[in-house]
């Protein structure tokens, strides 16, 4: 046996241990003995996500330039259920832990808490107020060129801005589709489940084309370095601007502690708890977009002392480094319908798709330049994440792109940006 071989692990696990366990899992789900709850779609979970995700870091062209391991966890999940060769009850058990059991919404609080909490605060301040105009440029060109193309391939200007960029940029299914067909069906006096089944394919071959461009544009940054910051939006002014992380503090906050992450953990639930209680008085706004508004404001104003913020960014770590892998197999199940995005391609409607995300991009990363911003991790946060599914599209788009720290923008652009879709569809649907 090779010295590689012997060396090559699986979930920080020698290949040899870890099939065992994987051997237990697999017959456990097959056998239909799979405990429900997340006792049964943790093991599940970790085991088939660890073992595709080294298969797509491991495909020479996906790896590459699709993103690799997020684009065949999530797409692998999505064909495996499509053909039906994962049982139904496991498939039952993922998707209540996804959605019923609110693992998604764990995931995300540890994200927002510990990527806001763990940055320098005037990054964060300096960044925010740069961030709407990127927005905007996005969709504005995004409509622009689905407009353009859809006069031109006869689709129609109209019928393309309305039912093709406005819900693939209107955050997602929940936050999107879904109050849109509501706010179409009453407007033009329709059935919003008539508009709905013209909204999801639209939805869903955005997300998964948003996948994918997060992959091309990380290549991009890695054949263009002077278009990335690798993971940082704002471009530094210089070594003794005030934006310069505070080396002390990045020592203590990279000091792993277990008590620490304890901490975090419920720090990251209280967040999202209170996001919620806002909502309840104020549901125009989501509860995402409240808690990342509060989270924001308290590193912003420094209320919370320095070593509750250390607090969330381990926390936040720990989750990220361990377990989303774990998130896009759920993704992969629970939220990806493969039936969909097939029945949706044809030349026309994927060209349509195709120059709405497109255009995401473009409008994007030229605001974003314009104001100070890296074009490429502009149009992958102020872009894609416009263009996907959300939340699960978020993270989808950021670990495709390796870029899983830019999580408040990307949330920023789902929720706020989501809402302002809303209102912006309501003024179009008058104007046009």
């Amino acid at each position: 046996m090779s010295e590689e071989s012997k060396s090559f692990k699986l979930f920080n696990m020698p290949w040899q241990i870890f099939a065992v366990f994987a051997a237990i899992v697999l017959t456990a789900t097959y056998m239909g003995v799979l405990p429900k709850g997340m006792i049964g779609a943790f093991p599940f979970m970790i085991v088939v996500g660890a073992v595709l995700n080294e298969i797509g870091n491991r495909c020479p062209i996906v790896n590459t330039y699709l993103g690799g391991g997020a684009i065949v966890i999530i797409f692998g999940m999505a064909l495996l259920c499509y053909y039906r060769l994962i049982p139904d009850a496991t498939v039952k058990i993922v998707t209540n832990f996804m959605k019923g059991e609110g693992f998604l919404d764990f995931y995300i609080a540890a994200l927002i808490c510990g990527s806001i909490l763990g940055m320098n605060r005037d990054l964060l301040i300096r960044a925010a107020i740069r961030y709407l105009p990127a927005i905007v440029g996005g969709v504005v060109v995004a409509l622009g060129l689905a407009g353009l193309v859809g006069e031109l391939t006869g689709y129609g200007a109209k019928q393309a801005i309305l039912y093709i960029a406005v819900p693939i940029m209107g955050g997602g299914m929940g936050a999107g589709a879904v109050p849109l067909s509501k706010i179409f069906g009453e407007t033009l006096a329709q059935k919003p489940e008539d508009i709905i089944n013209i909204m999801i394919p639209a939805v869903a071959l955005g997300n998964a084309m948003a996948i994918v461009a997060g992959g091309l544009l990380s290549k991009l940054g890695k054949t263009f370095p002077s278009l990335t910051g690798n993971g940082d939006l704002l471009i530094a002014k210089g070594a003794d601007d005030a934006i310069k992380a505070d080396e002390e503090f990045l020592k203590k906050r990279d000091a792993v502690s277990l008590t620490v992450m304890g901490v975090g953990l419920l720090l990251a639930t209280a967040f999202f708890a209170w996001g919620r209680i806002i909502a309840f008085f104020i549901p125009k706004i989501h509860s995402y977009a409240w808690m990342i508004i509060s989270v924001a404001v308290v590193k912003a104003l420094g209320i919370l002392p320095q070593y509750y913020e250390i607090c969330c960014y381990q926390w936040f770590q720990f989750i990220m480094k361990n377990l989303t892998a774990t998130l896009l197999v759920g993704i992969g199940v629970a939220y990806t319908d493969l039936g969909q995005i097939v029945s949706a391609f044809s030349g026309q409607y994927l060209l349509l798709v195709g120059v709405t995300v497109l255009g995401a991009i473009i409008g994007s990363a030229l605001v974003g330049r314009l104001v100070g911003f890296y074009p490429v991790e502009s149009a992958i946060t102020a872009g894609l994440c416009m263009a996907n599914m959300g939340g699960t599209g978020d993270v989808a788009v950021l670990s495709a792109a390796n870029r899983m720290e830019l999580m408040p923008f990307a949330q920023i652009s789902s929720r706020i940006g989501g809402a302002f879709m809303l209102i912006l569809a309501s003024v179009l649907l008058q104007i046009i």
